[in-house]
């Protein structure tokens, strides 16, 4: 791999080197490097471009790197990833896409993750998204991540998903069905947008299992002239509980519009949705100029904590 591979990697995976455990790297549309483990093992299918990942039941401790990276100009890439979490396990899965567009032609990545997670098993699931351009370069970055997850009974998945800088479209859609009693899905979402970007963020969570639980926070920054949506739906079919919350920052001429929608279906399900749109605060910013920053550097730091 060249150096701008090689940063890419390790922006959207945090990989320096030769990854420790099971991993599979997708460089370009093609296989770039693979490893499995006696507990995880990765296998390419047959009908469509991607790979299943089958994680042994009672499988603990270990983790498995999914990066897709792309440094082609006009490359459209999509893959069908699918995961299966053997009961009792314990593990950790990172993925993420860089694209790098070196041309005046659009680079594009579509991926579909689905996640079957089994009785009793835990999975902390980490995503990154980064997009960069060589200069005076006008080909778009589009990536469109779709998530799709199921949960068994006293399943855990937490998602931590995360789009900072450099893509110029996106669809960002997860799909969660909690089919198990006790089954529970947290999710973490960061999304920052500039220049004229478009970024749509939908959620469609089903809580079909008794005690099933959901709590969903999502954390958006709207800059220039870019624009957003978010959209969440949360459907409470069972003795269930939820908790959604969408804060966002507005700034320069951005847009951005939120639509919650939260449905019982049975007398037991508690529901909840939040959500707040606003500038940053002013007395904000003059506390952090008072200590020696510029504005643009106040403005930085809050940004910063707000996604952290």
């Amino acid at each position: 791999m060249d150096k701008v591979q090689r940063d890419l990697l390790e922006t959207v995976a945090d990989i320096h080197g030769v990854p420790e455990g099971a991993y599979n790297i997708r460089a370009n549309g093609k296989l770039g490097g693979r490893a499995t483990t006696a507990n995880i093992d990765i296998v390419t299918k047959q009908d469509n471009p991607g790979i299943d990942i089958i994680i042994k039941p009672g499988t603990v401790n270990e983790s498995v790197h999914i990066p897709v990276i792309i440094s082609e100009s006009g490359l459209s890439d999509m893959v069908y990833n699918d995961f299966y979490i053997g009961e009792g396990s314990d593990v950790v899965i990172v993925a993420g896409c860089g694209i790098h567009n070196c041309g005046d032609q659009s680079s594009r990545h579509d991926g579909i993750h689905t996640f079957h997670v089994g009785k009793n098993a835990r999975v902390k699931y980490i995503e990154k998204h980064y997009g960069e351009k060589d200069p005076d370069v006008s080909g778009a970055n589009i990536m469109n991540p779709t998530t799709v997850v199921y949960v068994d009974e006293g399943g855990y998945i937490e998602m931590e998903t995360t789009q900072i800088m450099g893509i110029d479209h996106t669809v960002r859609d997860t799909k969660a069905y909690l089919n198990g009693e006790d089954a529970k899905l947290v999710i973490r979402d960061k999304l920052m947008t500039h220049k004229d970007q478009h970024a749509d963020a939908i959620f469609d969570v089903e809580m079909n299992g008794i005690g099933s639980t959901c709590d969903l926070i999502s954390r958006a920054v709207a800059k220039d002239d870019s624009t957003q949506t978010f959209k969440a739906a949360i459907v409470g079919n069972a003795r269930c509980s939820s908790h959604t919350e969408c804060d966002a920052i507005i700034m320069d001429n951005a847009k951005i519009s939120a639509t919650p929608e939260i449905k019982a279906n049975d007398l037991d399900a508690a529901l909840i949705h939040e959500a707040a749109i606003g500038r940053i605060a002013g007395e904000q910013l003059i506390k952090l100029m008072t200590l020696g920053l510029t504005e643009e550097e106040a403005e930085q730091e809050i940004i910063a904590g707000f996604l952290k």
